[in-house]
């Protein structure tokens, strides 16, 4: 009975890291269609090669930083309990390699290749299972303080701010380092219009993250007996209030319609497992909204070129996750309990501040040693040369 029960296990672990792996195809097509023509092969290919260089990272170093677990120990690990901790390495790594995917969309147009590459070596090896581990293996004695001075942890059920709080903190700190994109803003600061290239793929990228989602959430129990009906419904109505508020707030643009479940997504990651639906719906509207007027703010008054708005979509709507965990799972709104607001608030003030202290080292770093912005040459034609390359030997 014990094998059966760890058998199913592995095979819902695995199904949820197929389909967040799926996920990975949405982010390359919101990127694809959001982008303009000549960067959509750079863009297929750094999503392609992030997830690739993201698993190397993480499994020769970032799950050991992570939960102390090495894959050197001996053969019994790969077949205890039916390779249980295998599929858990793998749909984990999915979390972890989202981060790069969610930069990419931030930087694109301009970062260099291979740097980026680089990056997403060190963020993913380094700084993501850094904070990781504190939230969710309890490293450090941050949760145990929480729970003793707050009366409960820092609660993050599926990432509002391990995965997309720090993927679109240290995307904010690339995208500042690098500048805007060449000729985005004109000598009187005017703002130039870069309208999505394919509104299509748009629509498609933004549906399979929608779909893959319920892989995110749903399976972040990581166990069979742990299925709750009440993660899927919460996303549903998280998206669902995402949508609306990102089609009302953002006057009907294609853009921010299919950005808006997005939006909802993230934010109800984290206290998806304690909220009433009602509250889940709340925090999606919230998101939606928050997005629209964050992506407005950052491009026309800040002058922060973020090319998809993954500050506003994951690094400010994942914050608002945080937060919306402590307030909307309380027992008096509605919740099942067990989370504290000023848990939340600290725990997501952490995420922040270790993602952007992160993202300055590593990419500060690498603009000292290498440079992260291609030549106005290669910006002009859409591609480093390192992309160049790969599209001639596709053509030959």
């Amino acid at each position: 009975m014990e094998a059966l029960v760890s058998a199913n296990d592995v095979l819902f672990v695995l199904l949820g890291a197929i389909m967040v792996l799926a996920m990975h195809a949405g982010f390359a097509f919101l990127e694809v269609g959001t982008v303009r023509s000549k960067n959509q092969v750079n863009a297929l290919v750094k999503i392609m090669v992030d997830f690739s260089i993201s698993t190397i990272a993480y499994f020769f170093i970032g799950y050991s930083i992570a939960y102390g677990v090495s894959f050197y120990s001996g053969a019994e690990i790969l077949a205890a309990k039916n390779g249980f901790d295998l599929v858990k390495f793998f749909f984990l790594l999915t979390f972890a390699a989202a981060i790069p995917a969610i930069v990419s969309g931030g930087i694109a147009e301009r970062a260099k290749f291979n740097p980026q590459v680089a990056a997403t070596f060190l963020i993913v090896g380094f700084v993501y299972p850094f904070f990781e581990g504190i939230a969710w293996n309890s490293h450090y004695g941050f949760q145990d303080w929480l729970l003793a001075s707050f009366g409960a942890k820092f609660h993050d059920f599926a990432g509002s701010v391990v995965v997309h709080a720090m993927g679109g903190w240290i995307a904010l700190a690339a995208v500042i380092l690098l500048g805007a994109r060449t000729g985005r803003y004109g000598k009187d600061g005017r703002l130039h219009a870069y309208p999505p290239s394919n509104i299509p793929f748009l629509a498609l990228g933004a549906w399979i993250l929608t779909v893959g989602w319920f892989g995110f959430n749903v399976m972040s129990a990581q166990a069979v007996q742990g299925i709750s009906g009440l993660v899927a419904v919460n996303s549903l109505m998280a998206l669902v209030g995402g949508t609306l508020a990102a089609l009302l707030i953002g006057k009907n643009d294609p853009g921010f319609v299919h950005n808006g479940p997005l939006a909802g997504l993230v934010a109800v990651c984290a206290g998806s497992d304690v909220m009433h639906p009602l509250g889940a719906l709340a925090t999606g509207v919230v998101a939606g909204g928050l997005f629209v007027w964050a992506f407005n703010l950052t491009q026309n008054r800040l002058k922060i070129d973020d090319v998809l708005g993954v500050w506003p979509l994951h690094g400010l709507c994942g914050a608002w996750g945080g937060i919306a965990a402590g307030i909307f799972g309380a027992k008096a709104l509605g919740g099942l309990g067990g989370v504290s607001l000023s848990a939340q608030l600290i725990g997501t003030g952490l995420g922040i501040v270790i993602a952007l202290a992160g993202g300055f080292v590593v990419y500060g770093t690498l603009k000292m040693l290498s440079g992260i912005r291609m030549s106005a040459e290669e910006e002009y034609d859409g591609a480093d040369i390192s992309i160049h390359r790969i599209s001639a030997t596709a053509d030959d």
